[in-house]
């Protein structure tokens, strides 16, 4: 193994102010582009949708740069460096949701909605019920996915800094925070969506110039790339190629993958920020132009993370990356120090920083779309509230959120990303998409219904994600020490629940609870509104009528 990565990964890679050299210019240059589009953010509309004036391959291009978040790029790679094929599992888990999203409920929002999800499930549901659980739902899938990017951010310029220790990694986590509250107060949708268009671009540029340099090492020989990745993971290198290394050891860690599976293939469906997303463009056209760009550069990123993954595994080794601070995060930062040194190690770094501050600015606005727009105007206000009130408490939403954020960052930091948000999508796919499969082709389906769903599939995650071991109760790394759990502490372990992702029980539970309370209710079905719904949806007709206002 290379002794220059064995000693980076001890304390920090590279020249450090290269790296905050990097990082302030692309700060800078983020920060400039969002102040000048803030000029032109004068309504409600300006504010959650960007005006509804972008373009479908700006739109596709800035859904691809919200969907590939730092769990796409940090915690894949550094997944399949350390556990090789199960690793992989994850960028397949991640393009198989999107297209189901795509194909199953994205255009059919887009056409129905307005702002946000719950204007969807309240088309011909209850209003105010309705609004408020999927807000409270909308902001759990945010926390768990904002906790993410945050732990990412604290690894990874913990990695550039030589920062080994929790309390300085806080405060990285507290700067990235700092920094998303002021892009998310300032740009509002217009300056997010630019942002992201950005970090896109560099970031599919960034890992496709990896994977080529990888390749360009090896012969352009992939399986080159993995014998010798087999050769430096020891003795039981050919696991990394096979199935099983990371959940297949037991019969509950292959039902944990299971449930890993259906979390990550229904989730996206469900995740309120990217679907928030087409409600950024004029049209269904544009609509159906971003997706075909977005499905485009999702794929091709997730074939790089093939070779980023394996790539670390053969030029870096697992130990390396493992006793690196943020752990398997650092795979692809220690895999460009590797190939071209402190500049290109700046660069990626700097395009990672870009991609967890673009989606925890998209994040942030959605959570704070869904609280002042469902909550504030709909239900405190009933609907009668000026537009620049409105945008007033989504701003000072922000702020809460982004202090939540830290917080919760500080506790996940060191955990893999992938697997938080992996989380996230389950906290989705059990709360939000029953709701929105069964408003969007189920007849019968009524507000009692939609609540028990939500409220059942929401509680029933955060309950078993709280007594199973991601909290506590699992065992200490053998190679950093360091407890798996987020609950670091050995001695405290009140966990019950065997799996870590407890999507193959809260999903159907939820899809369940919906018929259920459906048929217990009395409630009156509305079939006209149903029959508006289903034409609006597939047709697109009166949405851009609905969205003009």
């Amino acid at each position: 193994m290379n002794g220059t990565v064995m000693a980076a990964a001890a304390t920090n890679v590279g020249n450090i102010w290269i790296n905050i050299g990097i990082f302030a210019a692309f700060v800078v240059v983020t920060l400039i582009v969002v102040f000048r589009v803030s000029r032109q953010n004068k309504s409600a509309a300006d504010f959650y949708a960007g005006g509804r004036n972008f373009t479908g391959t700006q739109n596709g291009t800035a859904i691809a740069g919200d969907y590939l978040s730092a769990a796409s790029f940090l915690g894949i790679a550094g997944a399949i460096a350390v556990n090789g094929y199960d690793g992989f599992l994850y960028s397949i888990g991640f393009l198989v949701a999107w297209l189901v999203a795509l194909l199953l409920v994205a255009e059919l929002l887009r056409n129905t909605g307005k702002f946000t999800m719950a204007d969807v499930l309240s088309f011909r549901l209850k209003q105010r019920p309705i609004r408020m659980a999927a807000a409270i739902s909308t902001l759990a899938v945010v926390f768990f996915y904002l906790l993410a990017q945050m732990a990412g951010a604290g690894g990874l310029v913990a990695l550039l800094l030589g920062i080994t220790d929790q309390a300085g990694q806080g405060v990285v986590i507290a700067v990235v925070g700092a920094l998303m509250i002021l892009y998310v107060l300032v740009g509002g949708m217009k300056g997010t969506t630019w942002v992201q268009i950005i970090k896109a671009t560099l970031l599919i540029l960034g890992a496709g110039a990896m994977t080529i340099w990888v390749l360009a090492l090896f012969g352009f020989n992939l399986s080159a790339v993995m014998q010798e990745a087999v050769n430096m993971a020891g003795e039981n290198g050919e696991a990394i190629l096979e199935p099983g290394l990371q959940y297949g050891a037991t019969a509950v860690s292959q039902l944990d993958f299971l449930s890993l599976a259906l979390a990550l293939v229904l989730g996206t469906a469900g995740l309120p920020h990217v679907l928030m997303r087409f409600y950024t463009v004029p049209s269904a056209k544009e609509a159906r132009k971003s997706v075909v760009v977005a499905i485009w550069l999702i794929g091709i990123f997730y074939l790089f993370t093939l070779v980023l993954g394996y790539g670390a595994a053969a030029l870096v080794g697992p130990e390396a990356i493992l006793a690196a601070p943020g752990g398997q995060n650092s795979a692809a930062p220690l895999l460009a120090f590797e190939l071209g040194g402190e500049i290109l190690l700046g660069i990626i770094a700097a395009v990672a920083f870009a991609t967890i501050l673009a989606v925890v600015a998209g994040l942030t606005i959605t959570a704070a779309a869904s609280f002042s727009h469902d909550i504030y105007a709909s239900i405190i206000k009933k609907g009668q509230v000026a537009p620049d009130g409105e945008v007033k408490v989504a701003r000072w939403t922000v702020v809460v959120i982004g202090i939540i954020a830290i917080i919760g960052g500080i506790f996940a930091n060191g955990q893999n990303i992938a697997f938080l948000v992996a989380l996230a999508f389950c906290v989705a796919a059990s709360a939000n998409l029953p709701t929105i499969i069964y408003s969007l082709f189920w007849k019968r389906f009524n507000t009692s219904g939609a609540l028990w769903s939500i409220y059942g599939g929401l509680i029933s995650t955060i309950v078993l994600i709280i007594f199973s071991p991601v909290v506590s109760g699992k065992p200490a790394d053998p190679v950093t020490g360091l407890s798996k759990s987020m609950i670091s502490d050995p001695s405290i372990d009140f966990h019950w629940f065997p799996l870590d992702n407890p999507g193959i029980v809260t999903i159907p539970l939820a899809f369940v609870l919906g018929i259920v309370g459906t048929y217990l209710s009395k409630e009156r079905s509305h079939p006209e509104k149903y029959a508006e719904m289903e034409v609006r949806s597939l047709t697109g007709a009166g949405a851009e009528k609905a969205t003009a206002h």
